[in-house]
């Protein structure tokens, strides 16, 4: 979901640059919501687990695809269905690029020995690079963010009234464990902040980390559990209204900055310099774990290499800093100005 969700404000930023370009999102029909804040976007839901399911569903795939019409295919997650796809279009004539997703400097990065690390191009600006290779260059910096989305009612209803007061969103998970904070430490996080009763918490997560959501919940008045309440749309339009969100190197970091949301995250194994930094949002906001004592961080790219003796790095992040950290982000005469600044 974070890959799909970094491809929206660079779909955002063409459509508004070239505004006479038909575009096509192809994707799984579940992430459709992401793309609504695009005008003229058409979308084609990919059905894996029917028609598009297995080799044979690539086809059927491509098959479909041709029905279009396009031009040209750019590939935007150079993976191996893409591949195959992109490859089919190729021997039809058509024009194709892909994102180079910058595997050997990520691989560099993440190398297992004490090295001084610097940021790689991060991918939205690869991804900008893949259209300027179609003939569209873009220029990110120009890029705006869409106004706060309307709650549906449902939403109203999970939030206990229209909005009237700071409202806060958590995300403590991950795909991995190596970029989940602590339970215990989260547990902390919260405690804390649902002290000042002016501030509304949502969590988020998927159904099945409902359980522990609760946990963290313990019944607060002010914490309010999002996973099963409302649709994944209307979840959206939840994120649009926060005024930060606190998240992992994970989906709900790149939704919220894509929606132009405040997104302090936490870093375990990975690290922004790997090129996953949520859009438009500065350095400070990312918090990372501390190299000096778990000197080979990052580890891992995505968080899925798992390295012993690492296993306790995000400790290393204490409470009390991301605490103050979000406390100064939802003080409006001490929020810092945005910059984002390519590599």
């Amino acid at each position: 979901m974070g890959d799909v969700a970094m491809t929206v404000p660079v779909l955002k930023a063409l459509r508004v640059q070239y505004p006479d370009v038909k575009i096509t999102v192809v994707s799984h029909q579940f992430f459709k919501p992401l793309f609504n804040t695009i005008p003229n976007l058409n979308f084609f839901g990919v059905d894996l687990a029917n028609r598009h399911k297995g080799f044979w569903g690539i086809f059927k795939l491509f098959a479909d695809l041709r029905k279009l019409k396009v031009n040209a295919i750019a590939d935007l997650h150079n993976v191996l269905r893409s591949k195959i796809i992109r490859t089919l279009f190729k021997l039809t004539g058509k024009q194709v690029v892909y994102t180079d997703k910058g595997r050997d400097d990520k691989k560099e990065l993440t190398k297992l020995e004490v090295k001084e690390i610097k940021p790689v191009k991060n991918m939205f600006h690869r991804h900008a690079d893949t259209f300027a290779a179609l003939g569209y260059p873009i220029n990110l910096e120009l890029s705006k963010f869409p106004d706060k989305l309307k709650l549906s009612d449902n939403v109203v209803a999970l939030a206990r009234g229209t909005k009237n007061n700071c409202w806060l969103g958590i995300a403590p998970y991950a795909q991995y464990d190596s970029k989940i904070y602590p339970d215990d430490l989260m547990a902390q996080v919260i405690a804390q902040l649902a002290e000042n009763t002016s501030l509304t918490i949502f969590l988020f997560g998927s159904k099945a980390e409902k359980e522990k959501l609760e946990n963290l919940q313990q019944g607060k008045s002010n914490v309010v559990l999002v996973p099963g309440a409302v649709s994944f749309e209307e979840e959206i339009t939840l994120i649009s209204n926060l005024d930060v969100l606190l998240a992992m190197d994970s989906g709900n970091a790149h939704i919220a900055a894509m929606l132009g949301v405040k997104v302090v995250t936490l870093w375990g194994a990975t690290h922004p310099y790997a090129g996953f930094m949520p859009f438009m949002q500065p350095m400070e906001y990312a918090i990372v774990s501390n190299r000096n004592e778990y000197p080979f961080l990052p580890t891992s790219v995505y968080g899925n290499k798992v390295v012993p003796g690492y296993e306790n790095a995000m400790r290393t992040i204490k409470p009390e800093t991301v605490i103050a950290k979000i406390v100064k982000i939802l003080e409006p005469e001490k929020r810092p100005t945005s910059s984002y600044t390519s590599s």
